[in-house]
């Protein structure tokens, strides 16, 4: 996923690109509100989520999002120091879809930001696909939650196929393994990292495909789409 960070702090833009980049993301600094609304020109690349930091040399970054909001509506985060409600309510009024206060975890915004890009499916994804996930051999029939190798038929658990269903939506994209707990068990990941590892094995030994599914060290899981 293509994300576009909008920070004036080249430090903090530095530390934060670091961490995005591990998890899978496609990061673009921009260090001005103007050099963001630059960057979301029609004609520029596609970004799935804008991380928006309030604090802007040259403008006001209440006023950015509502730059931003009118030429797209790629979801927005706004980042600010300001914990105060009516803060919040402003920016969401001007069209951010979720607000971070800092300082922030790392692994909350990672999963805000996985949260809101889920909400909004690019215009260029969204035939068919609702309906099917294709990925080389595997075939993923979400309304009947159907899944085949090959043409043959592959008998999982419903858990097993909200997990699969899940990664398979953002194939290369790392989910935590808190935010995979969270979205398929509905529940914390207190007690449940154990069930969590017990049906990636599951669901590698029946895909029979063992590399489908990647272990991240110490963050998560991510799928790696088969060749063609």
């Amino acid at each position: 996923m293509r994300l576009l960070l909008v920070e004036d702090d080249n430090h903090v833009a530095a530390a934060l690109s670091a961490v995005l980049k591990r998890h899978g993301f496609e990061v673009t600094h921009a260090r001005s509100g103007e050099e963001a609304l630059q960057a979301l020109v029609p004609e520029g690349p596609g970004f799935g989520v804008v991380l928006l930091d309030l604090g802007l040399p040259d403008q006001d970054g209440y006023e950015v999002c509502g730059k931003i909001r009118k030429r797209t509506s790629t979801p927005v985060i706004m980042v600010t120091a300001r914990s105060d409600v009516r803060s919040r309510i402003h920016g969401l009024n001007l069209g951010a879809d979720d607000y971070v206060v800092k300082p922030y975890d790392t692994g909350e915004l990672l999963a805000r930001i996985h949260a809101v890009s889920r909400r909004t499916v690019p215009e260029d994804q969204v035939t068919g696909a609702e309906d099917a996930l294709r990925l080389g051999p595997v075939h993923i029939e979400l309304p009947t939650r159907r899944v085949t190798v090959d043409g043959a038929a592959v008998q999982l658990t419903r858990k097993e196929f909200d997990l699969l269903a899940l990664l398979a939506q953002r194939p290369g994209v790392v989910f935590r393994r808190e935010q995979i707990i969270s979205e398929v068990w509905r529940t914390s990941w207190e007690g449940t990292g154990r069930t969590l590892e017990v049906h990636v094995a599951s669901l590698r030994a029946k895909l029979r495909m063992p590399a489908l599914i990647e272990t991240v060290r110490g963050v998560g899981y991510r799928l790696v789409a088969p060749a063609v």
